[in-house]
């Protein structure tokens, strides 16, 4: 990192001083080369290093915090397109796992990957029964890369120590080790998996790969192979099909928390499947939190009381007794929910709002804003932690997708202290499935 810094910084050098006597069309033409040069060198740079830096490269690639779009653009080749590890050492490392050779196990094997990320590769693989699967093969260095990455968490506690003194750092790093050492696990991931598989199975829009843990162990997954399109392919859709397609993402990502209690906590584009109609295939279920009752309640009281029923009191409390703002904090009531209210704004009105690029990116802003007093005393509880995806990672997909949609109504079918009345199309279908399955 210390050297592609250097690199870096000795090419801005160059480009100021190529763009002194240029005119404003010329500085601009130079700016834009500049930064997708930058860009590509980042983006090479991470996809070599893998683990915890590759997934930083993945958010930046995708979240609406003001990084030009160009940028983005080349930072979202990490999302599934990294160098991959050659034929042989694939075949090898595959091998390693099943324990003899691939031809004993499959009838066709692709050795070229459909698709290479950080900490593990994908191919293409017809099994001796006949079955189209994906099979996941992580790199033979990746415990190695994850764990050197994460010795230097303590860097990591400071920065945020900085921004909020009163964040326990050792808590909240504790508990990003602890899930991002489980991705390692692919046994722990075929679980997680078969968790959401069970319960949706059969679901009229959203699509869980099956497992098959017989071929599978901790370093290599295999699961039904699914075809379909990009998300940047789907972001060439006409509005309606990117709206359906958001509206089961939001779907998914809340029935989970609130239904299962589990959230599949790493929303990136490259996760995603896409078919006409709504339905998405959702993969990579390493980065999976599971939640207790208790967890949920508090959820579920911040929206009862910043939400249903508005009462910045009854809120406060609610976020003392969680632990998040100490009970003896100076901080007005109103300060306290008028801090917490942009998290909730697009759920306010009952009327269809468009989750926009600048929302995404005023959340993202209001979420680290250090100049607010009210982070002096913010605490964030271990189970917050990975749920925080939502607000960082969520939000700044549907606003890609330029999602629109009467969300209030949507999260009331959802919400299981509310359980409202299909709002959509999608929803008559949900209901459906909900009361065939005996789920309702």
């Amino acid at each position: 990192m210390s050297t592609l810094g250097a690199r870096i910084a000795a090419a801005y050098l160059q480009h100021k001083s190529k763009a002194i006597f240029a005119d404003a069309s010329r500085k601009e033409e130079l700016n834009r080369e500049f930064e997708i040069k930058s860009a590509t060198q980042v983006t090479e740079t991470l996809g070599q290093m893998r683990g915890v830096m590759m997934k930083l490269g993945q958010m930046a690639g995708y979240l609406d915090d003001g990084v030009p779009e160009n940028v983005k653009q080349t930072l979202g080749t990490l999302y599934s397109n990294v160098p991959p590890m050659s034929r042989e050492l694939a075949r090898q490392a595959i091998e390693n796992e099943l324990g003899g050779p691939l031809e004993a196990t499959f009838t066709s094997f692709d050795l070229d990957p459909i698709a290479a990320a950080s900490i593990g590769q994908v191919h293409r693989a017809i099994t001796n029964a006949g079955v189209a699967v994906a099979v996941k093969i992580q790199y033979p260095d990746a415990a190695n890369t994850m764990a050197a990455d994460l010795a230097n968490s303590e860097a990591l506690g400071r920065i945020i120590g900085l921004a909020f003194p009163n964040i326990d750092t050792r808590r909240v790093v504790a508990e990003i080790k602890a899930r991002m050492l489980e991705e390692l696990n692919y046994e722990i991931e075929a679980r997680n998996q078969q968790l959401f598989y069970n319960y949706y199975q059969d679901h009229p829009f959203i699509h869980i790969p099956k497992i098959f843990p017989e071929l599978s162990n901790k370093r290599l997954l295999v699961s039904e192979l699914v075809t379909g399109s990009t998300f940047d392919e789907a972001l060439t859709w006409p509005e309606e099909e990117r709206n359906l397609a958001a509206e089961t993402i939001y779907r998914f990502v809340f029935r989970s928390l609130y239904r299962i209690a589990a959230f599949n906590g790493d929303p990136h584009p490259g996760n995603y499947i896409f078919h006409q109609g709504g339905k998405v295939t959702f993969l990579d279920f390493g980065l999976t939190k599971v939640f207790q009752p208790a967890n949920l309640f508090v959820f579920e009281s911040m929206i009862k009381t910043m939400v249903l029923d508005p009462n910045p009191l009854e809120f406060r409390k609610v976020i003392e007794s969680a632990g998040v703002i100490p009970p003896d904090s100076p901080l007005q009531t109103e300060e306290i929910a008028d801090y917490f209210r942009h998290f909730y704004a697009f759920l306010e009105d009952d009327d269809k709002v468009t989750l926009s690029s600048e929302y995404a990116s005023a959340i993202f802003r209001h979420t680290f804003d250090v100049s607010a007093r009210i982070t002096k005393y913010i605490d964030v509880p271990e189970y917050f932690v990975i749920v925080q995806r939502i607000n960082l990672g969520l939000y700044a997909l549907l606003a890609r997708l330029g999602a629109t949609a009467n969300w209030r109504k949507i999260a009331e079918e959802i919400w299981p202290f509310v359980q409202g009345p299909p709002a959509t199309p999608l929803g008559e279908l949900e209901k459906r499935w909900l009361i065939e399955t005996g789920k309702q």
